[in-house]
């Protein structure tokens, strides 16, 4: 029964070019069983099929739930995902689109009715302390049946089955999934544009006019100062088309450097490159370098080589882009040429770091930046079912609501309304915008994070809505409140999921007592697009605090650091505790901990974490945080409360005093500048406007870079623009002498008149 099945519905896919789905309902260990029997009667190359799942001993390629990303850029013609152990939302998304047409998805599920109600090892996940696991729900999972059940092109088969339908063998098919869909049209030929430079086999063998056109804007890359950003959904040819056009640049004598994450997403590149090279080219470093007898060569280096841009390349492309981070992806802004090839609609790898973080800094490089899109599948054709089941079972293409429905909304035109889990189960709409803003504006939203929107206890979902229409949205966390041996267990090193400031103030800075006060975390915060810059956000925080002020005893945001949210937070009323030492992956930045104390227990501990920031700075600008932009420094220290008291010995003023007013020397006593550039940074006197007794941006700037970071005087002053070395130092001089007449005891005021007329 399953193995006719099974070969009816890859009959149907092939002659449709579309991939079907097929779901294997009930005990796990048959669900194996049924796999391996669909498997052996579709009669295809075992190479081509890969089973992810917790268990091991496959005959066939077997991946773990956590590694389905290494299916990005790869083609199978089966794909079984075990759901029954570790039910991954993110690896779902990855593995199918890793299907090729043709070809079959399979899921061995527990059976449909009990899945939800069951509890695995994700669930695990968010069942975080406080709470427990009997605490997590099964929405998401709901919502995901529905779906199996109801979308075309999905085959069910009930492993477990008894009564009607149901064979000796228990087994009974409750859909067959066929969708009756007529034989796919061969595609013409797209033909080469009248323009083109590439030679004519490069467009013949483009196989839509998608990929001939993506094809035609990567010949820019022939040109020095020129980007383009090729975005696709899966399948659409992207790779393919930066395969070929690496081919024609290397025929054409250019040296092409290709990254990816692992070289097995770069193989379509590589495979493609070597057509178009095939006869003129060898293969000196196996399968990732081809040499073309004109002196052009294509070559692979992992991320972490090529963002250097080793041997001065003519020009880059990076593959699969948006699954690398930001602070990789920064360093192909130096190539003389660079192509960003990233999938859309999928969440790969780090997420949407590449759209929301890394384009605005693309677009402020010197680089002249076309962008093109493919819509047009080549790997299987238009409407195939299973995508569209994927993009509607994990919200892959949701989407904030359109911009003239918001157009216009300002602060007196929204109410405040919380989104509950249930409410937001019962309305797509509700849901659809909702999440799609999370996507929209932030470079981590996940397949997994809408799971955890669902059914995750220890989040909130709050909104601004303009009538029916989501202009902003705030995930929630609530954290702390832990038990004593919880606290002691992670002041230890135990890892406590769900708890991130807690966890941070108590294992990193090791405060043992920091878990115990009630703390809200802002998760993610964002506004739709066409409404920003109205203090909507603002009011969305506001709204927040009113209603939680009586629940927490602080609120919280942990985010990737640049000025721009440093402000904003710090306007919201958060205060700076924390700057990690290592830059995140995903966004490139350094992250910073920002607390809003709302009671006494609350404020105790800003109060003790914001004096360890403004000691542990002191130190750390010199070491860990040397290369931490200016203004995010400034932006942390501004926004810490710490005291600005500056207690340095008459010496130490003597030498200050020398070196501002009169002939000394700032090498004479860097400490005591360094004591001194902290406490005009940090809390209300930082961020002066030069007025009144205050430092202007570029003064501020200085004491950062050379005072803080302890920065070479030639580099600082070519930064900051100084006429030279001399004018950079007279300018510290000058900028510290406010700083005398602000903190200087009477003896260091005494010193100061001996230089003052």
């Amino acid at each position: 029964m399953i193995a006719e099945l099974a070969r009816d519905l890859k009959r149907e896919a092939e002659r449709a070019n579309q991939r079907r789905l097929l779901v294997l309902a009930g005990d796990r260990d048959r669900g194996i069983d049924a796999a391996y029997d669909a498997i052996e009667a579709l009669d295809v190359d075992e190479e081509t099929v890969s089973i992810v799942s917790t268990r091991e001993g496959f005959r066939f390629e077997r991946l773990a739930p956590r590694d389905a990303d290494e299916l990005l850029g790869r083609t199978r013609e089966v794909v079984v995902l075990d759901c029954h152990d570790r039910f991954v939302p993110n690896a779902l998304g990855r593995v199918a689109g890793a299907v090729d047409g043709g070809g079959l998805l399979v899921l061995s599920t527990p059976p449909l009715d009990e899945w939800p109600d069951r509890r695995d090892g994700f669930d695990e996940s968010l069942a975080v302390p406080p709470f427990a696991l009997a605490d997590v729900t099964g929405r998401f999972r709901g919502r995901l049946v529905g779906t199996i059940r109801t979308h075309p092109g999905v085959a069910v088969v009930d492993l477990d089955a008894t009564g009607p339908g149901a064979t000796g063998t228990g087994i009974a098919i409750e859909r067959d999934g066929l969708t009756g869909s007529p034989p796919s049209s061969s595609r013409s030929p797209p033909g080469r544009p009248a323009t083109a430079t590439f030679p004519e086999t490069v467009y013949g063998s483009c196989l839509t006019a998608d990929q001939s056109r993506a094809v035609r804007v990567l010949e820019s890359l022939s040109t020095s100062g020129s980007a383009v950003v090729v975005e696709s959904d899966r399948g659409r040819g992207k790779s393919s088309a930066a395969g070929l056009a690496a081919g024609a640049l290397a025929l054409a004598g250019h040296d092409v450097l290709v990254t990816a994450p692992a070289f097995r997403n770069a193989a379509e590149v590589f495979a493609r490159a070597r057509e178009v090279v095939d006869g003129v080219a060898t293969d000196p470093d196996g399968d990732r370098t081809i040499e073309t007898s004109g002196g052009g060569r294509v070559r692979f280096a992992p991320p972490a080589v090529a963002a250097e841009l080793p041997d001065e390349p003519d020009c880059a492309i990076v593959d699969e882009a948006a699954a690398l981070p930001v602070r990789l992806l920064e360093g192909f802004l130096d190539a003389p040429a660079a192509a960003f090839c990233t999938t859309v609609h999928g969440y790969e790898g780090a997420g949407r770091g590449f759209s929301v973080r890394f384009r605005d800094r693309l677009a402020a490089s010197d680089f002249a930046v076309r962008d093109v899109r493919l819509d047009e599948p080549i790997r299987y054709a238009r409407d195939d079912p299973v995508e569209s089941w994927v993009a509607r079972a994990l919200l892959l293409d949701a989407r904030p609501a359109v911009p003239e429905a918001v157009a216009g909304t300002t602060v007196g035109d929204v109410d405040y309304r919380a989104l509950s889990p249930d409410e937001l189960l019962a309305n797509e709409t509700l849901l659809g915008e909702a999440f799609g803003l999370l996507v929209a504006a932030h470079y981590r939203t996940e397949p997994n994070d809408l799971a955890r929107l669902l059914d995750a206890p220890n989040l909130l979902a709050r909104a601004l809505v303009a009538g029916d229409r989501v202009v902003a949205v705030a995930l929630c966390a609530r954290e702390g409140g832990l038990d004593p041996g919880t606290r002691a267990r992670m002041y230890e090193g135990e890892r406590v999921r769900g708890n991130m400031v807690p966890d941070v103030l108590t294992s990193q800075l090791r405060d043992e007592s920091a878990a115990e006060p009630r703390g809200l975390r802002t998760v993610r915060i964002a506004v739709h697009h066409a409404v920003r810059g109205r203090g909507l956000g603002s009011r969305l925080l506001e709204r927040v605090h009113d209603e939680f002020a009586e629940e927490v005893d602080y609120f919280s945001v942990g985010f990737g650091a640049t000025p721009r949210l440093l402000r904003f937070w710090r306007r919201a009323g958060y205060r700076s505790v924390h700057l990690s030492t290592t830059r995140n992956d995903a966004s490139g930045e350094h992250s910073a901990v920002m607390l809003r104390p709302d009671g006494e227990a609350g404020r105790t501990l800003l109060d003790r974490h914001a004096v360890a920031l403004r000691g542990r700075e002191r130190d750390a600008l010199s070491d860990a945080h040397r290369d931490v932009d200016a203004d995010v420094v400034r932006g942390v220290l501004a926004a810490c409360p710490a005291s600005t008291a500056v207690d340095l010995t008459y010496h130490e003023w003597r030498a200050v005093v020398a070196a501002s007013f009169g002939p000394g020397m700032y090498d004479v006593a860097p400490g005591a500048f360094r004591d001194l550039a902290i406490a005009a940074l940090v809390g209300e006197g930082a961020e002066g406007d030069g007025e009144d007794g205050g430092l202007d941006d570029r003064e501020e700037r200085l004491l950062v870079r050379k005072v803080l970071q302890g920065r070479p005087w030639e580099a600082v002053a070519e930064e900051l623009g100084y006429v030279s070395t001399a004018s950079c130092m007279r300018a510290l001089g000058a900028a510290v002498e406010p700083l005398v007449e602000r903190y200087g005891t009477d003896l260091a005021l005494a010193e100061r008149d001996r230089f003052v007329d």
